[in-house]
């Protein structure tokens, strides 16, 4: 087909390169269709990893529901998919960017050579061609000088002047010249035939083989970036069944979500064992006698700085579980003694809120069920407990449900111990054996003491199994059931039990010396160092709603209350709710109670927290 262009060399040689920058152009595309690719799978593997639970951390134990599980499923399946765009650039690079380099450097050295093999072609036959005309030019020059030859012989023949020998050289001379020009159309005849016969090579061979390697070293060309296109498809259906099987596991793992079972998780890692309370006892103010308050009651009987204990006939049920531990804490650090009059240097008149001296009367419930919404103190015992570290060993700060699950946690971990310690010994007792039928290769008595240290070993975890079994029993065999009604223990016995009283309880201790809670729960009411403390460490502090100064020194002796010397600047941050109390700050970690009659408040509704 080529060969009807044999008169557009130049405009063939233009298309072929017009060919290879196509092909180059397209490499090009692909090159940078891999370089997405691998973008794309870096940023889904960053995607994935980023939001990976780390390692050891409050994440992973949140991957144990269902739901959460499906997510991780998610994000590895993503990572695999990731993997096959990474697949995808990986085969474009090698079969069809690197395939196509090379044919490209082929197919330019293929198009220099037939196009240099043309033009050589094409010097040879106008070679022959300026041959043949300088042979016509010569047979014309040599015809005409035969003839001009001849016309003077003619002319000296036929003048009667001229000499004989003058006529004889005319007549030579013109014969020379026609011999001449015999011999130049002798060598032009044989030249034109030598040319015709170059130029039908020249037109019929050698420039239709030529032309017939361009066209097919073109069409390679074209077949190839055929083969590359559909290549480039092929690549990318190879790994469609693949991301398919990602985006089947994908929705396999989100049809493995069960609500229910997450339910009940929920339920046994946050079930405390704990009874719901009693009923709250009517409290009849109309009848002139001192208020008593029931058994289940938040708020204590605080007449003479006495508390009196109740016995009922109902179980005693337990209410701070179900109330949020700072605000109970609140009532159980807040200082409900009066508080005492200023100094007596000072009049009354002299003090800016007046004396704040307020008789000591019962507040009614609703009042108590306000400060467990409002209040925040610092928890002295809980801070401690989290500076301290870890809880008692029995784990009698948790509710018996979750303290259950621990020691059974911890018996399940010591069993796992005491049996890798018997692997050991097992396996140190055979090398022994060994050694001693082939004392060349050790020597026996090397390996006693690290038996006799295994055998220590062993029976101290046993010994550790049996004591947290023993504390497993006894909270398995009470669970089920909590009838015995504790009694609310008052100061007098903490002075004749100090041992069984912690610092926790110390804590506890209002300023009149009673307590709000009964000794007998007092490791119920510890806040276990890993379960709670992050919720004491995120509590927001109470906002300053104004600043105070100090008119007089007081010294904070009781619990809840705050030392602070005259003349000091402190912050508000709880008025005085008529119980002659208001509390104060004065830096982050100091805060407490001092009486109102000893400050003179100055409330700012738009201060800051400190």
């Amino acid at each position: 087909f080529y060969y009807s262009l044999q008169d557009q060399f130049d405009n063939l040689e233009k298309h072929t390169q017009w060919g290879i920058d196509v092909l180059e152009k397209y490499i090009k595309f692909v090159k940078e269709r891999t370089e997405i690719e691998l973008s794309y799978a870096k940023q889904l593997r960053n995607l994935s990893k980023k939001y990976q639970p780390k390692k050891n951390s409050k994440e992973e134990e949140e991957y144990r529901y269902t739901s959460t599980r499906a997510f991780l499923a998610t994000l590895n399946e993503m990572n695999d998919y990731a993997g096959q765009h990474e697949v995808i650039s990986e085969n474009m690079t090698s079969l069809i960017t690197g395939e196509l380099t090379r044919y490209v450097q082929e197919l330019k050295q293929e198009r220099k050579s037939h196009f240099h093999d043309g033009r050589k072609a094409q010097q040879h036959i106008e070679t022959c061609w300026k041959q043949l005309e300088a042979s016509k030019r010569r047979f014309e020059r040599d015809c005409k000088e035969a003839d001009r030859a001849q016309q003077y012989f003619e002319k000296m023949d036929a003048d009667i002047n001229v000499t004989k020998a003058d006529v004889e050289k005319a007549r030579q001379q013109a014969q020379l010249r026609h011999q001449m020009a015999e011999d130049s159309k002798a060598e032009y005849s044989s030249t034109l035939q030598k040319f015709n016969s170059e130029q039908h090579e020249h037109y019929y061979t050698h420039i239709p083989n030529i032309f017939q390697k361009i066209q097919e070293m073109e069409e390679r060309r074209i077949v190839r970036i055929g083969e590359s296109m559909k290549t480039f498809a092929e690549v990318d259906r190879q790994v469609i069944p693949i991301i398919g099987k990602c985006l089947d596991e994908i929705t396999k793992a989100a049809e493995s979500v069960d609500q229910k079972n997450d339910s009940q998780m929920v339920i046994e890692a946050f079930k405390s064992g704990f009874e719901p309370p009693g009923d709250i006892d009517f409290e009849d103010f109309t009848q002139p006698m001192k208020r008593t308050v029931s058994e289940s009651s938040l708020s204590n009987s605080r007449g003479d700085g006495k508390s009196e204990p109740k016995f009922g006939s109902k179980s005693k049920g337990k209410l701070w579980p179900f109330i949020k531990k700072n605000k109970l804490m609140s009532l159980l650090t807040s200082p409900h003694q009066p508080p005492p009059p200023p100094p007596a240097s000072a009049s009354p008149s002299a003090v800016p809120n007046g004396p704040q001296s307020p008789k000591q009367q019962k507040e009614p419930l609703s009042h108590r069920f306000n400060e467990f919404m409002t209040s925040k103190p610092k928890i002295h015992c809980f801070r401690s407990l989290k500076r301290g570290g870890a809880g008692p060993e029995d784990f009698s700060n948790l509710p018996p449900e979750q303290r259950r699950k621990k020691l059974q946690q911890k018996v399940d971990e010591l069993n796992r111990d005491i049996q890798k310690e018997m692997d050991q010994r097992d396996a140190l007792t055979k090398m022994k054996d060994v050694y001693i039928k082939n004392p060349q290769m050790g020597d026996a008595a090397s390996v006693d003491h690290r038996l006799a240290e295994l055998g220590q070993n062993i029976e101290k975890l046993r010994l550790e199994v049996q004591k947290f079994e023993g504390w497993l029993a006894e909270v398995e065999g009470r669970l089920p059931a909590r009838t015995e009604q504790p009694r609310r223990q008052s100061g007098v016995y903490e002075a004749q039990n100090p041992s069984g009283v912690n610092s926790c309880a110390q804590d506890r201790e209002s300023p009149d010396g009673s307590y709000t809670e009964e000794q007998s729960q007092e490791t119920e009411m510890k806040v276990p160092a890993t379960d709670f403390d992050d919720e004491f460490d995120d509590e927001e502090p109470l906002p300053t709603i104004g600043t105070c100064k100090a008119l007089y020194t007081f010294e904070g002796q009781n619990e809840g209350t705050i030392s602070v010397a005259e003349g000091e600047m402190l912050y508000v941050i709880e008025e005085d709710k008529g119980d002659g109390w208001t509390r104060i700050r004065r830096n982050e970690d100091e805060e407490g109670y001092v009486p109102t009659s000893y400050v003179e408040v100055y409330l700012d509704k738009n201060a800051k927290g400190a």
